[in-house]
């Protein structure tokens, strides 16, 4: 299993988010390691896109999504939960990709107890979930995804047909079909109307 370089997320963040499918997310605290595999992601371009946080412009909250590739942009949503996305293509733009849903695979006893005991299908299947799971917070925004305790690695499995939709929980921008996602698998976040994402690269 190889960790991914920085280089891996400097591309367009539809690219990105279909890519990571697959991909393992890593997080240890204290000694125990965390992992899920990467089971449902969405696209936020830095253009046209009015659900991006980029489309306010450089503020506090969003430094972090203009700066380099391959980092950790982490945000408090709602006043109650974490979410954590990937910054995507070169330094400036301000792109992202939100990790929506993992598969748990290692360190469940601890998620279980972050997440005060809910049963396994519902440990991850979430952005707020997944980052209360692996105990994701605040203090990895802007941290490199290529080293540290916080890292997305690779272990050779790939995903052949990831389906596509429309994005969910949000207001704006809910024509994109820049949601990604694992069909099928029982950790995904929301049943959706969905489009396979080969057929769309035939039309």
């Amino acid at each position: 299993m190889t960790t991914l370089p920085q280089t891996f997320y400097a591309r367009p963040p539809d690219q990105v988010a279909r890519a990571l499918l697959g991909k393992i997310l890593i997080c240890t605290m204290r000694g125990v390691r965390g992992a899920g595999r990467i089971v449902e992601t969405e696209a936020y371009f830095a253009k046209d896109d009015p659900a991006c946080h980029a489309a306010r412009g450089v503020t506090a909250r969003t430094r972090t999504m203009f700066g380099p590739p391959g980092h950790a942009y982490v945000y408090f949503c709602y006043g109650n939960h974490w979410m954590m996305n990937v910054v995507t293509e070169a330094e400036g733009h301000g792109s992202a990709v939100l990790i929506r849903a993992l598969e748990p695979l290692a360190g469940l006893a601890a998620m279980r107890r972050r997440r005060g005991g809910a049963r396994d299908l519902d440990l991850t299947n979430g952005p707020g979930k997944l980052c209360a799971a692996l105990g994701i917070t605040g203090r990895f925004n802007n941290a490199p995804l290529d080293a540290g305790p916080l890292c997305i690695a690779d272990d050779g499995v790939r995903v052949a047909a990831p389906a596509t939709s429309a994005r969910i929980g949000i207001r704006v921008g809910t024509a994109l079909q820049a949601r990604f996602f694992v069909p099928g698998n029982p950790h995904v976040s929301r049943p959706a109307s969905i489009r396979s994402a080969v057929a769309n690269a035939a039309q």
